[in-house]
């Protein structure tokens, strides 16, 4: 039997309700940010949200997709440019190959797929 001390939680592990509370706030922002843009005039780009999926349609027809993974703590983005899962680490969500970070990724993929600049 071994005596070794149990590893310790990851610095960046986060609980649950953290989970729900951070996932909740990222799908807030982007809808607060499609709407300030329907408002001013900039972009119409319909959302549709269903629990934790929100569907993001752009005017020429193509989607960018936000889907909540509440039992893997992570937060997967599937755009025209792939699909790409993030994880809350020192934080931000970040890209669990690279490391970069969601909002930068999202703003990126939006801007492609709507022809113009556009910043979460």
């Amino acid at each position: 039997m071994s005596t070794a001390p149990a590893a310790p939680a990851s610095a960046d592990a986060i609980s649950d309700a953290q989970y729900r509370q951070e996932s909740a706030a990222l799908l807030a922002r982007i809808e607060a940010a499609t709407d300030r843009w329907l408002q001013d005039d900039v972009i119409d780009i319909d959302t549709q949200r269903t629990g934790g999926l929100l569907e993001l349609a752009f005017p020429d027809g193509s989607k960018i997709i936000v889907n909540t993974q509440p039992p893997l703590h992570e937060v997967w983005l599937a755009a025209r440019g792939g699909g790409f899962h993030y994880r809350w680490q020192g934080g931000l969500w970040r890209d669990t190959r690279d490391g970069s970070e969601f909002i930068a990724a999202l703003s990126r993929h939006a801007s492609a797929q709507a022809g113009m600049a556009l910043q979460f």
